[in-house]
């Protein structure tokens, strides 16, 4: 269940763009295709030139195009373009949060920090006010009995 939540937190800004990709998609593409196609079509057949010269002019005419593919004549058109539009940015979304799913529960956990321990557990053998600083709030103590030495892997930096 980790890997899903982790997924989903990661990608929630990845959902937001989607969202606001499919409102602009909606407005731009899938209106003025419907309005398109529903002045192109005579009798049940598609005049494809009619079709094309009308998208074309469509395409430029956004408010118009809302306005029209809210009536009843327009509105099948437009709700099954919207479903195709929907099932496409629903594949694409399972696509992205199938790739940022964790390889294991390890994934994004900073190495040497003090994540590793939780409720204090890791007070029985540091210090959180004093000594030879490890983390922020972890401190090896000078006092302590046994081996003391460290080894810093990285580098300092001097303001």
């Amino acid at each position: 269940m980790y890997k899903i939540k982790h997924a989903l937190s990661k990608s929630r800004p990845v959902f937001i763009m989607i969202l606001i990709l499919w409102i602009i998609l909606s407005i731009v593409f899938i209106a003025p295709i419907a309005v398109s196609k529903v002045e192109a079509t005579i009798g049940g057949t598609l005049n494809q030139d009619t079709f094309f010269g009308s998208l074309w002019d469509n395409f430029s005419n956004i408010k118009g195009n809302m306005h029209k593919v809210l009536t009843p004549n327009y509105i099948k058109t437009f709700l099954k373009g919207e479903l195709y539009l929907i099932v496409a940015l629903i594949f694409l979304a399972g696509i992205g949060l199938f790739k940022s799913l964790p390889k294991n529960e390890y994934t994004d956990i900073e190495h040497g920090s003090s994540d590793w321990a939780t409720g204090g557990e890791q007070y029985k053998i540091l210090s959180p006010k004093k000594g030879i600083l490890l983390a922020e709030k972890n401190y090896l103590p000078l006092d302590k009995r046994g081996n003391i030495n460290v080894l810093v892997v990285g580098r300092f930096w001097f303001w």
